[in-house]
């Protein structure tokens, strides 16, 4: 049953033309759908047209999938780039979380979930490590230790590591996979398999300070800025498109550990936000780049 605030949220990406949106908000009035929210972009460099359209679900007199069904015509006559979804928000999102040893993220998901501020199922989540086990399970989630070799060695256990991930992951079909400081490299063929799917969150001192103790380097050269980036996970260690940045001023009297507290305070902020905005079909993707309404 239908709620005033549940929404069927359409986006989509087609080349630019005139017309496109004559198309689908005369698609809506003919159903007599209410629109409750808009956006629209065009990239100047590419051509190419976005959208995204939250149409009240009390307002239709048919379900998300008659929907689907009825304005896949609408995008056919767009032609055949047209990038499109439609969505309910009233299905709940499924998450799987891959963590390491560092808490900082997981456990600010895991309070904005318990708190209801952040409305997703955490199906579960998997450690190359054990460490966050306690207060995964102390929140219900399931918690799956995989056990990876050190960095480099034995490719073959590496390989059956992620073999296992993947088959944890793909049982609960989750709508994103985020590493919340999962300090593994994800192999080619699940980044494509996940495409879209995966987010990762790190600080932003890329490409700059590289490599180990990266808060040590800016320490040294004196920054006055600290931030993170959450990007969707490709084939190319983090280069992938970049769906929420935020910065944090430092200054001469910070210690590498007060850097480091800063780091992962907006680390969290972040993370929260891109993983939020996501499951809110709010980014949409083109090539490395992204429109977020």
């Amino acid at each position: 049953m239908s709620t005033p605030d549940r929404r069927y949220v359409i986006t989509l990406g087609c080349p630019d033309r005139t017309g496109i949106v004559a198309a689908i908000s005369g698609f809506l009035y003919r159903l007599g759908g209410s629109i409750v929210g808009a956006g629209y972009h065009t990239d100047p460099e590419t051509n190419w047209f976005f959208t995204r359209q939250e149409v009240r679900a009390d307002s239709l007199d048919l379900d998300v999938e008659e929907l689907r069904d009825r304005f896949a015509e609408v995008a056919a006559e767009l032609g055949d780039r047209t990038e499109w979804r439609v969505s309910d928000s009233g299905t709940r999102r499924r998450v799987v979380l891959l963590v390491s040893r560092a808490g900082h993220c997981l456990y600010d998901l895991l309070g904005r979930v318990a708190s209801g501020e952040l409305d997703v199922d955490i199906r579960a989540v998997i450690g190359n490590h054990a460490d966050l086990a306690g207060i995964t399970e102390a929140h219900g989630i399931p918690f799956h230790h995989v056990p990876f070799p050190a960095s480099g060695r034995e490719p073959e256990r590496r390989a059956e590591a992620f073999t296992r991930v993947a088959e944890i992951v793909d049982s609960h079909d989750p709508d994103a996979v985020v590493l919340a400081r999962f300090m593994q490299i994800l192999p080619t063929e699940l980044c494509q398999r996940w495409a879209g799917r995966v987010l990762n969150i790190h600080h932003s001192f890329l490409p700059s300070f590289i490599g180990a103790r990266p808060y040590h380097q800016a320490h040294a050269r004196g920054v006055k800025l600290i931030g993170a980036t959450c990007h969707y996970v490709t084939a190319d260690l983090d280069e992938g498109p970049i769906i929420e940045q935020d910065v944090i001023r430092v200054d001469h009297g910070d210690s590498v550990a007060d850097m480091v507290r800063k780091g992962r305070d907006i680390e969290k902020v972040v993370l929260a936000r891109g993983l939020r905005w996501h499951l809110e079909d709010r980014v949409l993707t083109h090539g490395n780049r992204t429109v977020v309404f």
